[in-house]
């Protein structure tokens, strides 16, 4: 499989590699933030979500602890009582983020946790134990589903497991398990999901209303239509076959480079915040519209502030807002909804915009001042078209160096 940065981006994708940017940088944060990519067979969806762990910033736990324990706030059944001199003699070691997968044929045994087979088996010390399942010891990290219509529709109990993981931030577990107690540990970790909704049984939204809701954004993965894009993948798969030794060391540098660079952003912008007129435009916006979910709004606002760090400013504007609305609503309200929401974006163009794709909106512009967003968010009625400022994400100096066409040529 092609390395993160060795993946063509165009018009119809790079929203989505935006959007797992933003994910990981949640992560340093310590917030989880659940995606879920949609769209037709063979566009790249899981591709991308599994290639962007080349860019994972690894973590820090405590040494040989299967729940990935963070040394400063250790939580698992074996370390969450020990006082930080004990934590200091077991010692640390750093690993890589964690990804791990469910798959449509796992047991509760083997996602939650179960009984530890080798320790009560132990001739010399038999002893009653819990081994963790995959959400337990993706802690930290991200765990990644296929086909996630196809396992809400099949698959009721592993779905009832995920509102319970998702359901709040940090999620839980509950390990139960006949002749011991019931042991329920916390969470952090990010659900990314991956689905085709033309396919039975259809939009997850569809199949179940309540996990779609649990997703803060949903991301519509599309193909391009550019002939020289097109041909520029082509070249790309091409050039990887035949140049795949002498270019990979440039690939780890540069996925080194972008893991660095991650984390200088997470630490640089932890205490970035909305400010109060921004958040009182979301709340009118809630009301407004009479929007069903308070994650909505939740995830409206997280968003703004990784896409305004990825950018690597120190203001939040009101193009941050205006860029989340589609991913944190398309699958919570109808179309007509969503586009007299992204009409009522403030101080735009003069025209009305249609919102016929997610992702549609007129062309950029300015962005508008403090006082007018202020008076928006006492209104909320306008109906201009949203304005999307044209900035580099931190990944642009790395997709130069590559030859990789930049964000002003993939705007989306």
């Amino acid at each position: 499989m092609k390395s993160y940065l060795q993946l063509a981006r165009h018009e119809g994708n790079n929203t989505l590699f935006e959007t797992v940017e933003m994910a990981i940088l949640s992560s340093l944060w310590g917030v989880p933030l659940h995606l879920h990519a949609e769209g037709l067979r063979g566009t790249g969806k899981t591709t991308i979500m599994r290639a962007a762990r080349d860019i994972f910033p690894p973590i820090t736990r405590i040494k040989g602890c299967l729940y990935n324990c963070d040394p400063e706030k250790p939580h698992c059944p074996f370390h969450k009582a020990m006082s930080p001199q004990e934590i200091a003699e077991i010692g640390s070691e750093e690993i890589p983020m964690p990804f791990l997968e469910i798959s449509h044929s796992a047991k509760i045994g083997t996602i939650v946790g179960s009984i530890d087979l080798a320790k009560i088996t132990d001739s010399a010390n038999p002893t009653a134990a819990i081994l963790p399942g995959i959400i337990p010891q993706a802690h930290r990290g991200v765990i990644f589903i296929d086909e996630i219509n196809r396992l809400a529709d099949t698959s009721p109990e592993l779905t009832d497991v995920l509102l319970d993981v998702m359901g709040t931030k940090p999620g839980r577990v509950q390990i139960e398990e006949t002749g011991l107690p019931v042991v329920e540990i916390p969470v952090q970790v990010s659900v990314w999901a991956a689905s085709n909704p033309d396919e039975e049984p259809g939009p997850l939204e569809e199949t179940r209303r309540q996990l779609a809701d649990r997703f803060d954004m949903v991301i519509d993965m599309g193909r391009t239509h550019d002939p020289d894009s097109i041909a520029e993948i082509l070249k790309l798969n091409s050039h990887v076959r035949m140049y795949e030794k002498e270019v990979s060391q440039d690939y780890k540098a540069m996925h080194q480079k972008a893991r660095k660079e991650l984390q200088n952003i997470a630490a640089r912008y932890t205490n970035l915040d909305l400010p109060d007129f921004l958040r009182n435009y979301i709340a009118r916006i809630y009301v407004k519209y009479d929007l069903e979910s308070l994650r909505a709004i939740e995830a409206i606002q997280h968003a703004a502030l990784l896409n305004c760090a990825l950018k690597r400013r120190d203001t939040v504007l009101v193009s941050d807002i205006t860029k989340a609305f589609p991913l944190a609503l398309r699958h919570r309200v109808d179309s007509e909804i969503l586009t007299r929401i992204m009409n009522s974006a403030p101080d735009s163009s003069s025209s009305a915009v249609k919102v016929t794709s997610p992702f549609e909106s007129a062309a950029p512009a300015r962005e508008p001042s403090a006082a007018a967003a202020a008076a928006a968010a006492a209104a909320a009625a306008q109906e201009p078209a949203p304005a999307q400022a044209k900035e580099k994400s931190f990944m642009s100096p790395v997709l130069s160096f590559l030859g990789i066409k930049g964000e002003k040529e993939n705007h989306s």
